[in-house]
């Protein structure tokens, strides 16, 4: 599945505010987030879901976020001290096959990235492991030529193989969407 990995550079126009248009991140995410939670954000990019989810679990709450580019992590860190969320969220370098988490999750956050990992059954795996009871993992690919609808149907299959069940679809513009839950 993995072709390449989005260079770093690009992660500028994934937080471009006109994206907020279509994928408004607080609309998106808010069913799924609340205060005092633990999210985990794979590969955040720049932070376009990452510095949402800090203002969304509160002070007592935060937002890990991983990625294996430290340019996005660092861009990411800017971002958040702007944006006075700094001290809600953690950021670790990974590797392209290990998050490197162990801390329980509540919302595991995976968007426009599975598609780019090299093992995306041993990314669920690892999900799996590190999910609270009542956790859920908010899956979420880009829609039309990038990720096709039979592309995503494998890789709810291989969540599923792990032991992730789909519990629903929300609706995200330009995305195939699922949310998913221990089996």
């Amino acid at each position: 599945m993995a072709k390449h990995v989005c260079p770093w550079w690009l992660g500028y126009l994934l937080v471009n505010p006109m994206r907020r248009w279509f994928q408004n991140p607080e609309t998106i995410l808010s069913p799924y987030v609340a205060e005092g939670m633990t999210v985990l954000d794979i590969g955040p990019g720049m932070g376009f879901f990452t510095i949402p989810a800090a203002r969304m679990v509160g002070d007592t709450g935060r937002v890990i976020a991983v990625d294996i580019q430290e340019k996005m992590l660092k861009s990411l860190e800017k971002r958040a001290e702007k944006a006075g969320v700094a001290g809600r969220i953690v950021t670790r370098l990974c590797e392209p096959n290990s998050l490197g988490i162990s801390e329980p999750i509540d919302l595991c956050l995976a968007f426009n990235v599975v598609h780019e990992v090299p093992d995306p059954r041993t990314l669920f795996s690892q999900i799996r492991g590190i999910l609270k009871p009542t956790g859920k993992l908010f899956l979420a690919e880009p829609g039309g030529w990038h990720v096709s609808e039979e592309d995503f149907k494998v890789t709810l299959a291989l969540a599923a193989a792990v032991g992730l069940k789909l519990i629903a679809e929300p609706k995200i513009r330009r995305s195939r969407s699922a949310l998913l839950a221990l089996d």
